[in-house]
Order: C-alpha cells, then structure tokens, then sequence
C-alpha cells in the first residue's frame, strides 16, 4: 500500500507542476493580450516636409522650407532626396543613412548643383524627425512631418 500511496504523490506532484505550467501559461497570454500592441514602425521611408534654419559659413542664416522623400536602401538603411528652398535659391540634395541607433540615424550627404557635401543626421519622433546637416560651407537644422 505504501507504494500505491507513493506512485499517487508523485502522480499528484506532476499534475501539480503541470497545472502550474498551464495556470502561468495562461495567466502570461492573457497579461500579455491585455497590453497595448505597438504597430511595427514605418520607419523613415515616405515623404515628409517642413521647414528649419540654415547657417552659412560666412555666419548668415535663413529659414528653409524642405519636402524630403526617403526610400529603404536595405533592412536598416535608406536614400534620401530632398528640395529645400530659401530666400537667396532652391538645393536639392541626396544622401544616404543608416540606423545607429533606436530611432537614429547618420550617414553623408551631397549637393550636385554646388558640389558640396557633409554629414546628415537623423532623430526620428514618431510622424517628425529633425535632420541635422554639417558641411564646410555651413549647416542646418531642420524639423520634418508626415
């Protein structure tokens, strides 16, 4: 008899752990289902506009008006072509970025027209981002929509 009574304790120890596993199992599925469910980011790529300051070398500054439109290059990486017009003239410019970080972004930039090129960088806040460019010849802050 005691060993009917042993194979019965082990039997219940077993069926004790497994109505755990399913007790936790459960209770993890339905926590998690209760949490909101981030949709998966767009990323950079699209279009986006909006406007910033730029600074010349020679200390001047004007404000810009840009529309920007980026395209997934690979998994982490995108081209960018983007119009920014100011008081003195119109540049359009092409660069290249790629992911740092979370929601961050760097890489180089180039102005065919004026020859000129530097270092774009990218902070992503959702539907904006601001976009920083550096070059010899000056650089610019600008904050970007969808």
């Amino acid at each position: 008899m005691s060993q009917t009574r042993a194979d019965h304790t082990s039997a219940e120890r077993w069926l004790g752990y497994g109505f755990a596993l399913a007790a936790f199992a459960l209770i993890a599925s339905v926590q998690a289902s209760g949490l909101p469910v981030k949709k998966p980011s767009a990323g950079l790529e699209g279009s986006w506009s909006g406007g910033g300051t730029v600074s010349f070398a020679s200390g001047s500054t004007e404000r810009a008006r840009c529309r920007a439109h980026y395209r997934r290059a690979g998994s982490t990486s995108y081209t960018l072509n983007a119009t920014c017009a100011t008081a003195s003239g119109r540049a359009s410019q092409t660069a290249s970025v790629r992911q740092v970080a979370e929601n961050r972004y760097a890489g180089s930039f180039y102005n065919s027209e004026y020859g000129i090129s530097g270092v774009i960088s990218v902070v992503l806040h959702g539907r904006s981002q601001t976009v920083r460019l550096r070059s010899d010849s000056g650089s610019a802050v600008i904050s970007l929509s969808r």
